[in-house]
């Protein structure tokens, strides 16, 4: 395929580093699942689809591509410290970052959501409950942090489903959504951007799992989103050290996300 082609979309596929990507001919009845309870204007929301079930993205797992990255790269990932999970859901990630000897802190809008994720949580050894804690708060809201408050690592991450979920008539669709960067209005990605910077220590690490890249669509979320999306709201603060597509990926996302680091300036 020519270079030319590569990262343009057509409303039947698009190019990823050089892999076709079909559309899916049900993406969008997936996406309006969710949307009937989750409003652009209205953060809480969320809250109403975790109370009505509607969480396709929960489905108990952690990003294999988060684990390849991390376990895999080459790049010196803090095995101390403290790590930030925003969108955290019931706190997988979370959970298996603290296991491997980081404090773990998880923010959800969603008070639904933290419950969850504090009833998970008791499940664990006491070491993995010292190492997480798990905050209902809106991320954007949290101001003025100090020095001392700083994250050597943060996670924007989604979670990968082959659950079912049943929605309000009865059907039941396989789901599989993206969290944070891709679930907020692309309105507030340079706020999304800022507050990254603020929460992390200079030379702290953001990983991005950038799902899912198909085809465009209008509204959200799921937004659409492109690998070069993040280049706005991060190049000043940040430096990207990697950009690949994951070896290891569910079946139905193989070539339909990157992984991205970025190292705090």
């Amino acid at each position: 395929m020519p270079a030319s082609m590569i990262g343009i979309a057509t409303p039947q596929a698009m190019v990823n580093d050089g892999r076709v990507v079909m559309s899916d001919p049900d993406f969008e009845a997936r996406r309006k699942a969710v949307q009937e309870y989750v409003k652009p204007d209205d953060p809480l929301s969320w809250d109403v689809a975790w109370k009505k079930g509607v969480t396709p993205w929960d489905d108990g797992i952690v990003e294999p591509s988060l684990m390849e990255v991390i376990e895999e790269s080459g790049i010196a990932f803090p095995r101390k410290g403290k790590v930030l999970v925003p969108g955290c859901g019931a706190g997988y990630e979370a959970f298996w970052l603290a296991k491997r000897g980081l404090k773990a802190t998880g923010m959800d809008i969603s008070e639904t959501a933290i419950e969850a994720a504090n009833r998970e949580r008791n499940k664990y050894p006491q070491e993995i409950v010292d190492n997480s804690q798990f905050l209902k708060v809106n991320f954007f809201d949290i101001k003025d942090i100090s020095d001392e408050e700083r994250y050597d690592l943060a996670i924007d991450h989604r979670q990968v489903s082959h659950t079912k979920a049943r929605i309000h008539c009865g059907r039941e669709l396989n789901i599989s959504i993206h969290r944070f960067f891709v679930a907020i209005p692309p309105s507030l990605r340079n706020d999304w951007g800022r507050q990254m910077a603020a929460f992390l220590k200079p030379g702290g690490y953001l990983i991005n799992i950038i799902f899912p890249i198909v085809p465009p669509v209008e509204g959200g979320p799921p937004y659409t989103v492109r690998s070069d999306h993040y280049d706005g709201p991060l190049g000043e603060n940040f430096e990207k050290i990697y950009d690949e597509v994951p070896t290891k990926s569910s079946p139905t996302h193989e070539g339909k996300e990157r992984v991205q680091v970025w190292r705090r300036k």
